[in-house]
């Protein structure tokens, strides 16, 4: 979650998850993954959170609308279908493809892992960067 709130720093919250090889076993975040993300959030920034999410459909679950109605500290808020140019999120991506992951062929999981840990903690250290990725969407409030 690339955060903004004003008057403080902007905040790059997440939680790396790596996927089991088990057959049978989900292959991505599901709604409670992203509930739990919500939640360390909420805690971290101390106050309520308007997020604004892509068309993703465990964003649009059932249980996660469910979810957000039940808390009256979180909104959520839908981009429309396919735009890719509103998702700061995006840009933390293309940033970290661009950086800790391009032109290396990994020998094992854990070394990817570990490159993509490493290069979201560096995102971390330079709200700047974050500013940068919440900038691009015109969506945020920070200043050109």
């Amino acid at each position: 979650l690339a955060c903004y709130k004003p008057g403080q720093t902007s905040r790059l919250i997440y939680r790396p998850r790596v996927q089991s090889h088990l057959k049978g076993a989900h292959r991505g975040f599901t709604w409670k993954d992203y509930r739990d993300l919500v939640v360390r959030a909420h805690l971290q920034l101390g106050g309520p959170i308007v997020l604004i999410w892509d068309n993703l459909n465990v964003h649009r679950s059932a249980g996660m609308r469910q979810y957000a109605a039940d808390h009256d500290w979180l909104t959520v808020i839908q981009l429309p279908s396919y735009a890719p140019q509103l998702n700061p999120v995006e840009g933390i991506w293309s940033l970290l493809r661009r950086s800790c992951t391009a032109n290396v062929l990994f020998r094992d999981r854990d070394q990817l892992e570990h490159a993509i840990r490493r290069g979201l903690r560096r995102i971390q250290q330079h709200p700047d960067v974050i500013n940068g990725c919440l900038r691009g969407t015109r969506l945020s409030p920070l200043p050109a």
